[in-house]
């Protein structure tokens, strides 16, 4: 999946309520930013409000990610500065209650609690809606662990978002419509932490939608960890594939954007690459992460596509909405990797020209296929090469935002800029847009001529 810096999903909360407090610490991918906000909704329904200090909490949850290196052991790194903490509560006669969440939960399981004795529930992505009973049995003196799952009971048991909540959040938000994966590419964890593959119903994609548009949000993100590969029964009682669902969400009143991520290759079709021709509230943006250009390393990484069979899809793509910016993943030293295949990697890069990209060296991971492999390239070969990749990828970034300049676009106001009497935005090619405007503006669709680009952001005048 496409991986965002750790972020904190906390709410602050008036001094003197007596109310439980819970703080939610999210590492990773947008989906643990959804998790974690369920997991704020199913709580709040049994009397917690979030908090944006973990001293304040008499709940800390780690909602945790493990695609990126020794990501359990930074877990219980982190564990044991909450163990200070603890104690400290403890000292002055007042409870914390410890929970680790997420996929390293899910990998670790017991060996959570036996490594770190201050944890008092682990619970793996697959089961927050059982949050709430967990902590029952945790107030009554039992350490839960709660990894065991059918998949389909998460989505049938989801809580309703709550109107007052969603309007706390902004004007955009997340949709998880799938998860898992079925693919087994060699280098990730993906499949042994968050199952296999499972779509949800429409019906309740949809409920979730309207009721997050009647709470002021405009733009909607759908997720899934191969989220193209969504598939269910729509109202004509015909299979639908992600193409269809976005059509019949581009019909619900009030919502304005629509984007979805992350994609595979394999489950691009023909319906969802007319979606990007037909709809104009699908944004022109897609990441579709190809991690490597060499059919080599393609092959060993289990990907079940080549380097041409992604570059036709591209050029698929791009004839059908000529505007759409491309995103990509890519995995830079995977084992058994010559500077050849690399510059495999390079020449794809340079054809596809890249809007954003996210690029990483290969780690290994324990239980995957790449982690037995004896042919590993060296770290300083790994280290030479990424920054050869990114160097390239960061001049197709500026040279993509450099080519914005001039253009008028719409932009949705989302919330306050540094300076005051500032908004920020997002073009639709995903990119933070700075405008002069009146933050009783936020939520409002304008109309805007990109002037200059910024280290990380576009600057724009209001027409």
């Amino acid at each position: 999946m496409q991986l965002e810096a750790l972020t904190d999903e906390t709410s602050t909360k008036s001094a003197g309520d007596n109310t439980r407090k819970v703080f939610v610490k999210t590492y990773g991918c947008q989906m643990n930013a959804y998790d974690s906000q369920r997991m704020a909704d199913a709580l709040g329904r049994e009397g917690y409000e979030r908090t944006d200090s973990p001293e304040d909490a008499d709940l800390l949850l780690l909602n945790t990610c493990h695609i990126r290196e020794k990501a359990a052991e930074k877990v219980y790194s982190e564990l044991g500065r909450i163990r200070r903490l603890k104690e400290e509560r403890a000292g002055q006669g007042r409870e914390m209650l410890i929970g680790v969440a997420g996929c390293v939960a899910q990998a670790e399981g017991e060996e959570i609690l036996r490594r770190a004795p201050i944890v008092d529930l682990v619970i793996g992505p697959q089961t927050y809606h059982r949050l709430p009973d967990a902590i029952a049995r945790v107030r009554d003196g039992e350490k839960v662990v709660e990894t065991d799952y059918a998949i389909e009971d998460k989505f049938e048991n989801l809580p309703e978002p709550e109107k007052k909540a969603i309007a706390a959040r902004g004007v955009t938000a997340f949709l998880t419509v799938q998860e898992g994966c079925d693919k087994f590419c060699t280098f990730c964890v993906v499949p042994y932490t968050r199952g296999s593959e499972m779509s949800r119903p429409v019906s309740q994609i949809v409920s979730e939608a309207r009721r997050l548009v009647a709470g002021g949000v405009r733009e909607i993100t759908l997720l899934g960890q191969n989220v193209n590969a969504w598939h269910g029964e729509g109202d004509d009682g015909r299979e639908w594939g992600l193409g269809e669902l976005l059509r019949h969400l581009a019909g619900v009143d009030g919502l304005a954007r629509l984007r979805y991520t992350t994609s595979h290759p394999r489950d691009m079709d023909d319906a969802l690459i007319e979606a990007h021709r037909d709809l104009d509230k699908l944004m022109p943006y897609l990441h579709l992460p190809v991690q490597a250009g060499s059919d080599r390393i393609l092959k060993a990484m289990n990907r079940r596509h080549t380097a041409n069979d992604y570059l036709g899809l591209i050029d698929r793509i791009r004839a059908a909405q000529p505007g759409l910016a491309l995103s990509g993943d890519f995995i830079v030293g995977f084992p058994g990797e010559t500077e050849g295949d690399f510059e495999d990697t390079l020449a794809l890069v340079e054809k596809v020209r890249y809007a954003q990209a996210f690029s990483f060296k290969y780690s290994p991971r324990p239980g995957t296929p790449g982690a037995e492999r004896t042919d590993h390239v060296a770290e300083e070969v790994k280290s030479e090469r990424l920054q050869r990749l990114q160097a390239l990828l960061s001049q197709h970034q500026s040279e993509f935002a450099e080519s914005c300049v001039g253009r008028d676009i719409d932009l949705l106001l989302e919330k306050p800029g540094r300076l005051p009497g500032q908004l920020v935005g997002r073009s639709p090619w995903l990119q933070p847009v700075i405008v002069d405007a009146m933050s009783s503006q936020i939520g409002d669709i304008i109309r805007v001529r990109i002037t200059r680009t910024g280290a990380n952001s576009l600057f724009a005048d209001r027409i």
